[in-house]
């Protein structure tokens, strides 16, 4: 890493792998954020998407990378398909 990324931010979060879960597609989406990388995930099954996005921050963008993929899976088991309905509060959804 040069020095002009250490002093002025870095780059983007690294892009990782999407991974099957349970019949969905989880790619994990962290947002660069000041002091960190926000949680975010896009969910997707038979053509629907869910853009999840949480408050939580991690200092490394591999660290958020796969905080984002378990909270993708947390969701995933206690929302299942109704994320894709009804609005959940942390994301959006789209057909």
């Amino acid at each position: 890493m040069s020095i002009f990324s250490k002093l002025f931010g870095g780059s983007a979060p690294t892009q990782a792998a999407s991974e099957d879960y349970n019949g969905y597609q989880i790619t994990p989406t962290p947002v660069k954020e000041a002091h960190g990388f926000r949680i975010a995930a896009k969910i997707e099954k038979d053509g629907k998407t869910h853009d999840m996005i949480r408050a939580d921050t991690y200092g490394s963008s591999d660290a958020a990378n796969e905080a984002s993929v378990s909270k993708a899976k947390q969701v995933i088991d206690q929302m299942g398909e109704r994320m894709f309905t009804q609005a959940t509060g942390g994301g959006q959804t789209h057909s």
